[in-house]
Formats: C-alpha cells, structure tokens, sequence
C-alpha cells in the first residue's frame, strides 16, 4: 500500500498511510534507526478519526541517499522547518525512544518560535530529560551495534543476519544512535501541553522514576502509564496505546 500523499511543504519528512476526516492531527517521530512505517499500525488503528502523519529522518529507505543528521538540536531543528505548514491548526505529538526527545524539542520550539503549544504531548519509551546515561553504542564496531538492535528486540532476527541491509541500515544507525546518546537536555525546558508518557515496566533503558520525571517538564497535566513489557512495549499493547492516545484528544472509538 502507497502512502497517501501529504502536505506539499511536507513532502519530504512526513508519511500519511490512512486518509482521515476532519479530526485532530498527530505527527508521530519513530526511535533510533525506525522509520515512518514503524506508525502504520497506529495510523490504521486511529483512522479515520485521527490523522495520523509519521516523520521520516533522512538517510533511511526513500530518503536513503539524503545525508544523516547525527544531533538532536539539528534533527529538531530541520523537523521544525518542515513541520511548521502543519502546525497552523492544533497538532498532537508522539514519539518513542528517540522519538520521543524529538517530539519533546520540538514542542519547545513551538513554544518558543511560535508562541503556542502541541495540544497534547506523548512520550514513550525515554527517560526524562534530566537523566543522562553514559551510553556509547555509536562508538562501537558494526557488530557491537547488531548486538545492541538484538538486545532490543525491535528488529527481525533475519535482517539483522542479512548482510546486504546492514551496509546500507548501520550508517544511519550508528548518526541516530551518536545523536540520541549524546543529547544533553535542558532542565529549564518546560512546555505547557498536557503530557502522557508511556513506558515498559521491564525496560532497561528507562526506569519508572526515569518515566516520571518528565512531570517536572510541563505546566499542563501529567499521566504516566506503565505497560508489561521492555523497550518495545508498544507491539504488545497497541490497541491499549490507541486507546490512550483517543483519551487524551478526546476522540472515542467508534
């Protein structure tokens, strides 16, 4: 199935799979080495109601030949630009892992370059800001980084055993990866949206209290949500994170 068509301005960062009436809007930022297609379930499971728009970082499938962008202020920077045609109505943010630091700053640019907020936040699978790890997984050798995906248990088995999709997957794992592990937030950012992060109670990436933390970064509403699960908790509990998602814009399942 071909994506539907999206906003001309946004062409080039933005994946719509679903068409949908005339309902809020959530653009959604996949984790390190995803894709837009990583939200193809979600779209299926909000349309029509929601129209759902999946960010797609350059460097990766059809933006293969486009050059990485290996740090969180550049890759929210460049989302910003392209995103902004589709911030002129109310537009909710979600985002996992990488994601969701991304739809973290770029809600804060919103604030800041345009005076107003997401109407909803959702953050999952990423600890708060002020937490900072000593991570280095995009230091590693090619191997070293297939360990990490494994690790995860977000990837297929055979294509981390597939050597010709690794030549062309690992350079834009290894950006996203020195981009996400050496982001420093800021403790001062604060947005004003409700927030719901969402988080798996067996993730070792991100704690409870890690989760929580995020309350300190709104002046809105805070919800946490804790899933059975590790970092990839979301595959397990898809209709339970739409249902969430419904919740927090209002939209009821029809």
């Amino acid at each position: 199935m071909n994506p539907v068509s999206s906003p001309s301005a946004g062409e080039t960062w933005v994946r719509r799979f679903h068409h949908a009436e005339d309902g809020p809007r959530l653009v959604c930022f996949p984790h390190a080495g995803g894709s837009a297609a990583f939200y193809r379930p979600m779209s299926a499971a909000l349309s029509p109601d929601i129209g759902v728009f999946a960010v797609q970082y350059p460097g990766r499938q059809d933006r293969l030949h486009e050059p990485c962008i290996d740090s969180i202020p550049g890759l929210a920077d460049a989302a910003f630009e392209a995103l902004a045609p589709l911030t002129d109505e109310p537009v909710a943010l979600f985002g996992h892992s990488m994601g969701a630091t991304l739809a973290f700053e770029l809600a804060v640019r919103m604030e800041k370059r345009l005076g107003r907020s997401p109407s909803a936040l959702f953050l999952s699978g990423r600890r708060a800001p002020t937490h900072f790890r000593a991570e280095s997984v995009h230091t590693r050798d090619d191997a070293g980084i297939v360990a990490e995906l494994a690790a995860l248990s977000g990837t297929a088995p055979a294509l981390l055993q597939n050597r010709e999709i690794l030549d062309m997957v690992l350079p834009m794992l290894r950006s996203d990866y020195r981009a996400i592990e050496t982001y420093r937030g800021g403790a001062d950012d604060v947005v004003s949206c409700p927030v719901t992060v969402l988080t798996g109670e067996s993730d070792d990436r991100v704690s409870v209290q890690e989760a929580a933390d995020w309350a300190a970064h709104t002046r809105g509403a805070f919800t946490l949500q804790t899933f059975p699960g590790g970092h990839f908790f979301l595959d397990g509990h898809r209709e339970a994170v739409t249902d969430l998602i419904r919740a927090g814009l209002a939209v009821p399942r029809r």
